[in-house]
């Protein structure tokens, strides 16, 4: 308990949870906060003034590719067949196959990130939709995850690029990287993901959904962004 009070107290410290931050003095903040045993995760978050049952609010989703990846290695599947199978493999896909991916899954299996498939597997995959559909892994042309170009969208994928979309509860949660990386990695990233977040509704001006926005890493709090800065 020694460490843990003691690890609040300098957090505590480093800023005023009352005020807003730059993106760089957020930055700044969360690379000062005492380090755990594991490369902790920095997120953006953000609260929408939308209502997530009305249908505009579905569209408010996007992809944004981070120059400096997320920081992690990411799993992929790709649900293909013949030549496209060869491609996907080339390319680094960590699995790749057709019904036997299928039954693999329908089986229990989940051991990936992220699932691609090409366009004529989609009415196979269709029955895994209440398995990969509530954690967010169904394959869908929105996201760029329905494609017929699957070494281009592996490769990407394993670049960094990331969707983020709204939730139940109006938010969107997404990666920037990690503690161990650069302040000027960090703000490379973080400034793309709030960017494409900020332009991600097509019903308003833009920004305005966006109620509110934190930077915030996995075990440590979220620290408030000024969001005039994003919405120029």
């Amino acid at each position: 308990m020694a460490k843990i009070s003691k690890r609040t107290k300098a957090i505590e410290g480093l800023f005023d949870k009352t005020k807003t931050y730059s993106l760089k003095d957020a930055i700044a903040i969360l690379k000062k906060i005492p380090k755990l045993k594991f490369d902790e995760t920095v997120e953006v978050a953000a609260k929408l003034s939308v209502d997530p049952k009305q249908a505009q609010s579905a569209s408010i989703r996007g992809t944004v590719g981070l120059p400096h990846g997320t920081g992690r290695k990411v799993r992929v599947v790709v649900f293909c067949k013949g030549e496209e199978e060869k491609k996907a493999r080339a390319a680094g896909a960590d699995f790749v196959g057709a019904d036997d991916i299928i039954a693999k899954i329908q089986g229990g299996w989940s051991d990936f990130d992220v699932a691609i498939a090409t366009p004529d597997m989609m009415k196979d995959i269709a029955r895994l939709g209440k398995i990969l559909g509530p954690r967010g892994l169904m394959p869908n042309p929105k996201s760029g995850t329905v494609t017929q170009d699957t070494a281009k969208t592996v490769k990407e994928v394993k670049a960094g690029k990331i969707e983020f979309k709204m939730d139940k509860q109006a938010g969107i949660h997404a990666p920037a990287g990690k503690v161990s990386f650069t302040e000027g990695a960090l703000y490379d990233n973080a400034i793309l993901l709030i960017d494409a977040i900020m332009g991600a509704n097509p019903q308003g001006p833009r920004g305005q959904h966006v109620k509110s926005l934190y930077l915030s890493t996995t075990m440590g709090p979220g620290v408030r962004l000024d969001l005039a800065e994003f919405r120029k």
